[in-house]
């Protein structure tokens, strides 16, 4: 019989109270505080850094060892084997599916790519050039207006259907903002394409002439995807959950999502990790940069993660295709790679790098590979939020279906005005 383990936690009023510690398959132990509100507390942890806000059993990351497991296989793994829709179809239904799973699943997502033609007239509300981001927050919402035959968050196969139309349209929705902020018309899917040379043929091809996938280049795209589908209790994967605990339509949960991704502290670090390059402008400037850095006059941007404090494990994927798509594109002389690659160089070499463990992450090398593939920088968000839909779907799913499932509700500490009696406004 297994032992009842406890942590006691005394208050200086003598009162205690015994609190349960739970143990995961992977990972550090946690204190269970449900019975903190019989002593009249709670805890304060803000930003939640010490706090498991659920139990999960879709992502696992340990940061001070750099590993990322999907359903338990490394990301490294799924990031050169598998196509994008097989590590979707693993995420949602937590194995790896069958050949003739995997060709069901397929042909599901394929019949939904199409967005409900009064759907497209929607972008004509937004001024051309409204960021894409604030064009996916909208129309993404705007689909619980359309799906009614979905919505009953309850049963199951309405979640499927839901999920599956997620999962298709995103990618429909995105390369329309796209063409409709670069003022060209939209491009319909076709169902011979699988789902990445779909979303480029959307976002490149025009009706004057014929476009074909590079296949080194789709499956550059597809890596970045596949690293970016889930990442454990984000912010944004947290908003997903926290809306979808009201009973929020998924629709809507999932537009929280994209809305949340948008800061740029969370989904706009590629971004960011681009322009400082753009601002350094030369090799010769590295040198002076890295200085700066380290007298607190520069910020460095690409470097080190909240979460991993050791390698990013997905950096090391996204390196090797960042030379693959440039050396494809003939790009090894790009000025910014150049330049990339001599301040990675300095930040793996340097003992103050070192010391504060602050190694190239995976947005230090996407937003150079999404540049070199001919994706704007703001649009690198929105890759993102497509890359990122089946871990939202997925962290919803398996939240509604629990047994117990309530809203959720954090508490806070208070440190506003005490009681105090209103004053008529000719008496102030």
């Amino acid at each position: 019989m297994e032992t009842k383990r406890v942590a006691t936690l005394t208050l200086d009023d003598g009162r205690s109270i015994e609190l349960p510690m739970i143990s995961g398959t992977l990972g550090p132990d946690v204190i269970d505080i449900h019975g903190l509100s019989a002593l009249g507390v709670f805890t304060y942890d803000p930003a939640f850094f010490s706090t498991a806000s659920c139990t999960s059993e879709i992502t696992f990351i340990d940061g001070d060892a750099g590993l990322l497991y999907y359903r338990g296989y490394p990301i490294e793994q799924l990031a050169e084997q598998p196509d994008f829709l097989e590590v979707c179809y693993l995420l949602l239904n937590g194995e790896l599916p069958s050949a003739a799973q995997k060709k069901n699943f397929v042909e599901h997502v394929t019949r939904h790519t199409m967005v409900h033609d009064q759907l497209a007239r929607f972008f004509n509300g937004f001024r051309r050039d409204a960021h894409p981001m604030a064009v996916m927050v909208g129309v993404v919402g705007a689909l619980s207006a359309f799906y009614h035959d979905s919505l009953d968050i309850n049963n199951p196969e309405h979640r499927e259907i839901s999920a599956f139309r997620l999962l298709a349209k995103l990618p429909t929705i995105a390369a329309m903002a796209y063409k409709y902020n670069v003022g060209e018309p939209f491009i319909y899917p076709k169902n011979k394409f699988s789902y990445v040379e779909n979303f480029m043929y959307m976002m490149f091809a025009t009706p004057a002439e014929d476009y074909v996938p590079n296949p080194k280049l789709v499956r550059a795209l597809e890596r970045i995807f596949i690293l970016h589908a889930d990442h454990e209790q984000n912010a944004s994967t947290s908003t997903v959950r926290l809306a979808g605990s009201s009973g929020a339509n998924p629709f809507a949960c999932i537009a929280s999502g994209i809305a949340a991704l948008w800061g740029p502290a969370h989904g706009g670090a590629n971004e960011a990790a681009l322009k400082m390059l753009e601002e350094i402008g030369d090799v010769s400037r590295v040198a002076e940069y890295v200085q700066g850095v380290k007298d607190k006059k520069y910020r460095l941007m690409g470097f080190g993660h909240r979460v991993y404090k050791n390698m990013d494990p997905r950096a090391s994927v996204m390196r090797e295709t960042c030379y693959e798509v440039l050396e494809e594109l003939g790009l090894e002389n790009d000025k910014l790679f150049k330049l990339a690659m001599e301040l990675e160089q300095i930040a793996l070499h340097d003992p103050y790098f070192i010391e504060r463990k602050l190694y190239p992450n995976v947005d230090f090398y996407s937003g150079i590979v999404l540049r070199a593939l001919g994706i704007p920088t703001n649009m690198f968000t929105v890759i993102f939020a497509v890359g990122r839909t089946v871990g939202w779907i997925s962290q919803w799913n398996e939240m509604i279906a629990e047994k117990g499932q309530k809203i959720g509700r954090p508490r806070q500490l208070y440190t506003g005005a005490t009681r105090r009696d209103f004053v008529q406004v000719d008496k102030r």
